[in-house]
């Protein structure tokens, strides 16, 4: 059997909010979440992977261009 941890211990683990790994698996973008009755359980190794854009590539992104 996988190493199932909770939605708590898997936030505490990678550093985050429960609320924000709670929506992660409600929208399915969290790898290997599942649900079991009214629970979610994540592999414990499961990545936490960010798809945030933090390089400022869209920083100001209308202004150039328009006029």
């Amino acid at each position: 059997m996988d190493n199932l941890i909770s939605i708590a211990e898997y936030a505490v683990l990678v550093g985050r909010d429960p609320a924000t790994i709670r929506q992660r698996c409600l929208r399915g973008t969290q790898p290997g979440a599942k649900k079991i009755g009214r629970d979610w359980v994540i592999p414990a190794d499961a990545p936490f992977v960010d798809h945030r854009i933090k390089s400022g590539q869209y920083k100001s992104w209308r202004k150039k261009g328009s006029g």
